[in-house]
């Protein structure tokens, strides 16, 4: 945010506005975290089937489809950058609306013609144009909470952030498609993610009264092409910033990469089916939504950098390894056993959520750009994750792939271990409310 922006929530209050505030969940939002979740259930529908499906519908075959998502994941890529910058020029209430319109419309092309007619290229076209609409929405909401929740409870405030989105993305979302896909079919199930997802969407941009994210966070004086310029330019101006950036990139791109094939050898070569493959998906992250919460909590007594390096990096870079080659190893009959080592990639993946709080106290008299480039890396994950499956599958196979992505995490623990606030360093802090880092620094 600008260094003229300050928290409405200074003060925890009284009654249960009050109460809410002491959990870390910021009461003028409340209504924006419920629509949010509402939102990514509508997104997080398809997330469990999306592949196979394009794949028998049109795109031709699995590597067909995963060009398709590999496209999507540009677009989530720079939609992701474009929140932040964007929502310091329009606010970020607007830029949510954008999102919403954008996804809604081109979901609605992409099924109702791309899909309906088979055209591969314009399942291209349509699917990857929606790619714009839900980190618009969902990441200009994350710049809102940061620009209005307290310092001392910013971890917390954005455990609650990703508990809605992973609640709805892929959690409940593909929960609900377990029970509906066998009663409407997946064409049907992926009609009635519209209609969720517009409803959580109507519900945040219009039940949210709180002002701040009403109008602009940059100062009058910030022209646009300075903002998005700034938004960039922090990588090198803060290198820990930019190395911030790419461990947010690492934090989920296996997440992304891992439901274009996991899947088939899940639901196939294993030979659990596609119905207790999703319930894997929803125990996988059914456990994380809980962990983001915790982990957000204790990330703000413990140390933000210390939660991402040992629960995060280190603990993601074992769990998604035990994920993979567990259930190969066991197969369909120890099934409960999946569901042990999915819970513990869940759990461990939270361990990155206080990387939201961390990248904006690195550069506190930029925070707007520094959420741009987090958000840049978030968005960067939906590509660089499918884009390694589609690079690496054929020449490594999917174990060697999973080792690319463990071996990422790794990479990622290395760059945490820099990610020092500027107190930590000696920086010299930019006066006014908007500079002085958090007062539960890591340690």
């Amino acid at each position: 945010m600008s260094v003229t922006a300050t928290s409405r929530l200074s003060e925890p209050g009284g009654g249960f506005a009050g109460l809410l505030n002491r959990w870390g969940l910021p009461a003028p939002l409340v209504l924006g975290y419920l629509g949010l979740l509402l939102f990514m259930i509508g997104d997080g529908v398809e997330s469990g089937f999306i592949a196979p499906y394009m794949a028998d519908n049109g795109a031709g075959g699995e590597i067909h489809a995963s060009y398709v998502i590999t496209v999507y994941g540009v677009a989530v890529m720079l939609a992701s950058w474009l929140s932040g910058a964007l929502s310091e020029l329009w606010g970020p209430r607007r830029v949510m609306m954008v999102g919403l319109a954008i996804w809604v419309i081109f979901d609605a092309l992409f099924l109702g013609v791309a899909v309906a007619g088979q055209s591969y290229p314009l399942m291209l076209v349509f699917y990857g144009i929606r790619g714009f609409g839900y980190p618009m929405f969902a990441f200009g909401f994350l710049v809102w909470i940061t620009a209005v929740a307290p310092k001392a409870r910013l971890g917390a405030a954005v455990g609650w952030f990703y508990f809605a989105f992973t609640g709805g993305l892929p959690t409940l979302g593909s929960l609900i498609a377990s029970f509906t896909n066998p009663v409407f079919g997946h064409y049907g199930t992926l009609w009635l993610s519209v209609g969720i997802l517009a409803l959580g969407g109507l519900i945040c941009v219009f039940g949210v009264r709180e002002r701040t994210g009403y109008q602009r966070l940059a100062p009058p004086e910030v022209k646009p092409v300075q903002s998005l310029v700034s938004s960039v330019s922090i990588a090198w101006k803060k290198p820990r910033v930019g190395l911030g950036m790419i461990a947010r990139v690492i934090n989920t791109a296996p997440e992304f990469g891992m439901l274009v094939f996991f899947p088939t050898i899940f639901a196939n070569q294993i030979g659990f089916g596609e119905g207790r493959w999703l319930l894997l998906v929803s125990v996988i992250y059914g456990t994380n939504i809980f962990f983001n919460l915790i982990f957000g909590v204790l990330s703000d007594k413990m140390g933000w950098r210390n939660t991402i390096f040992w629960f995060g990096a280190i603990g993601c870079a074992i769990s998604i390894t035990l994920l993979y080659f567990v259930p190969i190893a066991l197969g369909a009959d120890y099934y409960w056993v999946a569901l042990l080592v999915g819970a513990l990639y869940g759990a461990t993946l939270a361990g990155f959520v206080p990387i939201s709080a961390l990248l904006p106290s690195l550069a506190p008299e930029n925070k707007g750009g520094a959420m741009a480039l987090l958000n840049l890396g978030a968005g960067a994950a939906a590509f660089v994750g499918p884009a390694i499956v589609s690079v690496f599958l054929g020449p490594v196979g999917a174990a060697g792939v999973v080792i690319i992505f463990a071996a990422l995490y790794l990479v990622a623990a290395v760059i945490v271990r820099f990610l020092k606030l500027p107190e930590e360093t000696g920086e010299t802090a930019v006066k006014g409310a908007g500079s002085r880092a958090a007062s539960t620094a890591t340690r």
